[in-house]
């Protein structure tokens, strides 16, 4: 428009040397040119990114009739290897998550086509969590973009720890270690015990190269992450510390653990138990050579006499 104007001013500037008919030409030609500017301008804003027309539904049809049906094409064993949990708990999963958050419910989306089931969006997810694979993998299969298959990956992490972070994410509570006493001595003969503890290192292959030297420890050859976790008998893992930079070990990584902070700040509930006519007011852990000598660690004997 600046530019139509322009010429306007200009030729009107030059209408004592030119005739009427003359100054008008020159106004409808600069009136065409910008309208055609115009034209073009419009055409690019118009233009659209190409969309790809996925097949959802027969996407989903295949994933139950591989997975989820009763007389589908895979068992029940092939289903725990490639999705790492059972069925039983990816159904569970999926069924509270459709429940209770909008979002991996089956909507239409603003073509007014359906969206992608609970199914595929959980699948999605936890082959990203426990392969590590990228996230535009899942279009073969679910066809699912990248950005879909993140955006499933983020909320499923969080809406999970917002279900069951209550129930799973916690201290055991009095009346667990009372329980936790009674199975441990009934089953092994120990009593007083809490949990084994221990550390172990996870192989982290898709770790990115800025991180590299932050997870590279010279006696295993490769990048890993050390986990140290405490787990009773019937594999609960009530405590869990990840993630810790550095070449670690089983000592570096419980000075920096959360294990012990309720001891140390008064909130751990009193649970007394008595060996040898002593009492205890705190359970212990099983643990390996590494672990200082601290009365919460009991450690195995080296040559036992049985």
């Amino acid at each position: 428009m600046n530019n139509f104007l322009d010429v306007i001013s200009s030729s009107l500037s030059d209408q004592d040397s030119d005739d009427d008919e003359l100054v008008m030409h020159k106004l409808l030609f600069a009136a065409h040119e910008i309208v055609c500017q115009r034209g073009e301008t419009s055409n690019v804003k118009k233009k659209r990114r190409k969309s790809i027309n996925r097949d959802r539904e027969a996407a989903n049809e295949l994933l139950v009739r591989d997975y989820l049906n009763h007389d589908s094409l895979y068992d029940l064993s092939k289903f725990e290897d490639r999705f790492r949990i059972s069925k039983n708990l990816f159904l569970c999963i999926s069924i509270d998550l459709e429940n209770n958050y909008e979002f991996f419910q089956w909507r239409w989306d603003a073509r007014v086509k359906r969206g992608f089931t609970t199914f595929q969006k959980c699948t999605t997810t936890l082959r990203q969590l426990a392969y590590g694979i990228a996230a535009n993998f899942s279009d073969k299969y679910l066809k699912m973009s990248a950005r879909t298959s993140r955006e499933c990956t983020y909320l499923f992490c969080e809406y999970v720890i917002e279900l069951y972070g209550d129930i799973y994410l916690r201290n055991p509570t009095k009346s667990d270690g009372e329980q936790l006493y009674a199975t441990h001595q009934s089953k092994h003969g120990f009593q007083g015990m809490l949990g084994s503890i221990d550390c172990t290192h996870w192989v982290s292959k898709n770790c990115p190269n800025a991180w590299r030297g932050q997870f590279t420890r010279g006696d295993h050859g490769v990048l890993t992450v050390i986990l140290e976790a405490v787990v009773s008998h019937d594999l609960w893992f009530w405590h869990t510390f990840f993630g810790m930079e550095g070449s670690n070990n089983n000592l570096n990584v419980l000075g920096a653990s959360p294990l012990f902070n309720d001891i140390v700040q008064g909130k751990s509930p009193n649970m007394p138990y008595i060996i040898n006519r002593r009492e205890y007011n705190h359970g212990y852990y099983l643990a390996d050579e590494i672990y200082p000598k601290y009365a919460i660690f009991v450690k195995s004997y080296t040559y036992p006499t049985d």
